[in-house]
């Protein structure tokens, strides 16, 4: 990420800070269970953006010795991170928009509608700020969604609130709660999975066959074996294989080779880390993806 995003994690940080602030207060003056709810959601949320920004930080680190890849998956293990932490907050909205269908709580409706629109407010910016970088990181994507939630939260307050207020249908509240908390939980899914696939080195839903194809169009490529394909990070996706050459071609020609191949990958697959091991005869006999049993 660069300096412009770490300038927004910090003013979301900022923003989220005094939100959470506001509905504590606003929580205990008013009686509002909801609120107060509110203002936890929030405070998870700090503590997360603040995980991501360390692991921006880190992640501008160098490559060393001991991490000859760099840093660049300290932000994925941050958004795994935040969401699993997602998937606990839809959890806990669930369960609490359960319990206040039996144990509504009375509340002070027009205090709690004026702090709930403060925390409205800075929802709102916060996804306005993370909004583009969303498209690009899965960090950034974690943390709009967090906002999202928040919003979706603080939106069902102001509703509540006013419902409460003029109506006295404390029903409200938990009915949204439970919406917001189902559209939540799904998404948190999504970011988990996403960013477990990279951790776990999973194949970034490219056509194995069509890159095999691909390289296989090389006259002088015979075989192709022990093929993986990764993301390493939001912007970068790896391949390692094997490939069986003519033994005629001089080293300089399998140089030449690799690099076509290279940029024949990048061109057609957007595969921008290429590593190829040239092979005689050794693995013509092996298949595209090795067995668990082979070295």
């Amino acid at each position: 990420m660069n300096a412009k995003s770490t300038k927004s994690y910090m003013w979301v940080t900022i923003l989220n800070v005094a939100v959470t602030a506001a509905e504590f207060v606003g929580g205990f003056l008013s009686g509002s269970l909801a609120l107060l709810s509110d203002a936890v959601h929030n405070l998870t949320d700090v503590a997360s953006i603040v995980l991501a920004y360390i692991a921006n930080l880190i992640a501008k680190k160098h490559k060393n010795e001991h991490k000859t890849f760099g840093y660049k998956r300290a932000e994925t293990l941050a958004a795994y991170t935040n969401g699993v932490i997602l998937i606990l907050i839809s959890a806990y909205l669930f369960a609490e928009a359960i319990q206040r269908f039996s144990k509504p709580e009375v509340i002070k409706g027009k205090l709690m509608f004026a702090i709930s629109l403060v925390g409205l407010a800075g929802n709102l910016f916060s996804m306005l700020i993370l909004m583009r970088g969303a498209k690009k990181s899965l960090n950034a994507r974690a943390l709009f969604l967090n906002m999202l939630s928040d919003t979706l939260s603080s939106v069902a307050v102001v509703a509540g609130s006013l419902v409460i207020t003029y109506f006295g249908w404390k029903l409200i509240d938990p009915i949204l709660t439970l919406a917001a908390s189902v559209m939540l939980f799904k998404e948190a899914i999504e970011v988990t999975k996403d960013s477990a696939d990279v951790l776990m080195e999973a194949n970034p839903d490219l056509d194995l066959k069509a890159i095999e194809g691909a390289v296989l169009s090389f006259k002088e490529v015979k075989r192709l074996h022990h093929l993986h394909v990764w993301r390493y990070s939001d912007d970068t996706i790896m391949l390692d294989a094997h490939l069986n050459v003519d033994p005629d071609l001089s080293a300089q020609r399998i140089e030449e080779l690799s690099q076509e191949i290279a940029d024949r990958l990048k061109t057609e697959f957007g595969i921008n880390h290429v590593t190829l091991q040239a092979e005689c005869g050794r693995g013509m006999d092996e298949d595209l993806i090795s067995s668990d049993k082979e070295n």
